[in-house]
């Protein structure tokens, strides 16, 4: 460029001074009102953005291609997963962690059908998501098109509601109604399918408010007659057991729960989904119960006269055997879905409301404490007696158990877990110290191996930046869904994965040798690959654990590491988990080792 043309002429310099003083004002000035939706896919994305969606999980393909053009307009930051199924499962972790549904998409056909696994992990755990799935065009639909399937027809009984739409006018509703339903009430997944001409067709309609249908009713407060009978039941009793379970989490119920617990002194139980909804390094905790909960937990529920279940449907996993369960017992029942209600276990007292209402409503009606003062004291020697201790011999391998408490002891008590299913998650359940809720991230009633790893990318993304993110994974589980290790990569988050490496699916090897006599049919994992090393191919951290002095210095080196990073934890292959109750077995009688089974 010449010298001359570099020069502005005087009108042109000051036209140029005007427009830096202008890129200098404060961005709010600068702002803009949203472009006008023109399209259907414009609608869904509008929809999404009046909620205040942050992030979607998802897979491109032709079907939710218009959505995904929509998308790239919008500020909403979309994560491409390796397989749809893993975005399920982020999005499920995220909506655990955040208390917003979390958002995941797919194209039609194969897409929608990979969502399934976590749609159905979502409905089981009562877990807010929505889904969003491309489908083909209306004209096609019915015959046996490309990449075609009934998506609302499969995903009828894993949803809490489905939606086909139907006109470019009216998908934005769709899509606001199925956000506000994942929430409201019980929480659950929801998913509208999106034809194709219908995401391409135009509109200039813009989404209404997103609300639920005027004919879907939640009740908030119980029956004030049966809180005053159950106020005074609890009142009267000597060995009242609180029952605490996931619906307390979802609800924003534990400040409430543990309030009462507190005030009135009752000791307190947990569901798996329920973990961290009282800490549980406070003296009235009895911790989890059910098929591998603490012995404590189990005797107190089995030989209790009252029990409190707050927000638990009472799936066989906590129960055992019906009849066995709480056999002393009246029942409490809060629970926001009346058709949990005496669904497995009779509630003499059933109170259907939201579950931090309905506690605050028992406390005000109570008029002093339980006298209780003989069953603390048996509820701490039950602890005493049956405590969840482990050898460590220095001529076995290491012993999970120990992992796990190290890497607890290394991070804050903030730090979220997240796991797949198998041995591996019961350690986790059983050997770390969870004192705050939305800590604790796995698949209860699906239980879905291969959840824990895309569940951490969901999680990590709906964390607070000083949370940390863990990842115990066990070898069999997390070969199933490791593919997501190249998100983490790519999105530079900072995750720690364990991978309890004991080359079998370890809880299949140890039914078979208490129930099949040793014959260990397909569970033998041996030909797994060295997962510090195929770590390392995606471009994360790889560590390995043999030793048990090798696993403070790893535990510590993977935490600091600014980025994903997998240790891959060599563990005694014999390891069990114990307590355990045989299903459909008496919690009372629990076995401590396979010799007791």
């Amino acid at each position: 460029m010449s010298e001359r043309a570099a020069v502005s002429p005087p009108d042109e310099q000051d036209d140029e001074q005007e427009q830096a003083e202008q890129r200098e004002q404060p961005a709010a000035s600068t702002e803009t009102e949203p472009q006008p939706v023109t399209t259907g896919a414009q609608s869904v994305i509008r929809a999404l953005e009046n909620v205040g969606v942050e992030y979607a999980f998802g897979v491109q393909g032709g079907a939710i291609m218009p959505v995904y053009d929509a998308l790239y307009d919008s500020e909403i930051t979309h994560v491409t997963m390796a397989h749809e199924q893993g975005a399920s499962h982020a999005a499920d972790a995220y909506g655990i962690v955040s208390g917003e549904p979390g958002v995941c998409l797919a194209t039609s056909g194969p897409g929608a059908t990979n969502l399934v696994t976590g749609i159905a992990d979502a409905d089981m755990d009562s877990d807010p998501m929505i889904a969003l799935t491309g489908q083909v065009p209306t004209e096609m639909v019915g015959n046996d098109a490309f990449q075609e399937t009934d998506t609302t027809g499969v995903t009828t009984p894993i949803t809490k509601a489905n939606t086909f739409s139907s006109h470019a006018d009216t998908v934005g509703d769709d899509v606001g109604e199925a956000f506000a339903l994942a929430n409201t009430g019980r929480p659950g997944p929801t998913l509208v399918d999106l034809p194709k001409d219908v995401t391409l067709s135009e509109t200039d309609r813009e989404p209404a408010e997103a609300t639920v249908p005027d004919t879907y009713e939640v009740q908030e407060r119980a029956d004030d007659e049966i809180v005053r009978a159950a106020a005074r039941r609890i009142e009267d009793s000597q060995r009242p057991a609180l029952l605490l379970g996931g619906g307390v989490i979802k609800g924003d119920a534990s400040e409430a729960c543990r309030e009462f617990a507190t005030e009135h002194e009752i000791p307190v139980v947990t569901t798996m989904p329920g973990i961290g909804s009282f800490p549980e390094d406070h003296e009235l905790a009895m911790e989890m119960a059910g098929m591998h909960g603490t012995g404590y937990a189990n005797m107190a529920i089995t030989h209790c006269d009252t029990l409190i279940g707050i927000g638990t449907r009472f799936d066989d996993r906590l129960t055992g055997g019906i009849e066995t369960f709480a056999p002393d017992a009246e029942l409490i029942h809060i629970d926001i879905d009346p058709a949990e209600i005496s669904k497995n276990i009779h509630a003499e007292y059933p109170l259907v409301g939201d579950a931090a209402t309905v506690v605050e409503q028992l406390d005000e009606e109570m008029e002093h404490s339980p006298q209780a003062k003989k069953w603390r004291a048996q509820c701490q020697q039950w602890k005493s007696e049956y405590p969840m201790a482990y050898d460590t011999p220095e001529d076995e391998p290491v012993k999970p158990q120990f992992v796990v408490e190290a890497l607890d002891e290394a991070t804050s008590d903030r730090a979220i877990v997240t796991t797949g299913v198998g041995q591996h998650q019961m350690w986790a359940c059983q050997y770390w110290t969870y004192t705050e809720p939305r800590t604790w991230v796995s698949s209860h009633g699906l239980g879905t191996m291969g959840y824990g790893f895309p569940a951490a990318v969901g999680a990590r993304l709906a964390a607070d930046d000083d949370q940390e993110v863990i990842c115990v994974e066990g070898d069999g589980s997390f070969l199933m869904t490791m593919q997501e290790l190249a998100v983490a990569v790519r999105e530079h988050l900072d995750i720690t994965v364990v991978v309890l490496n004991n080359e079998y699916i370890g809880m299949v090897r140890q039914w078979q040798d208490a129930f099949f006599e040793g014959r260990h049919s397909a569970s033998e994992y041996h030909w797994c690959p060295e997962f510090d090393t195929l770590a390392e191919a995606f471009g994360a951290k790889g560590f390995r654990i043999d030793e048990y002095d090798e696993v403070a210095d790893t535990v510590e080196a993977a935490l600091a590491y600014d980025g994903p990073s997998v240790i891959d934890a060599h563990i005694d292959p014999q390891a069990n988990v114990y307590p355990m109750v045989p299903s459909g077995g008496d919690n009372g009688q629990f076995a401590l080792s396979e010799d007791q089974l």
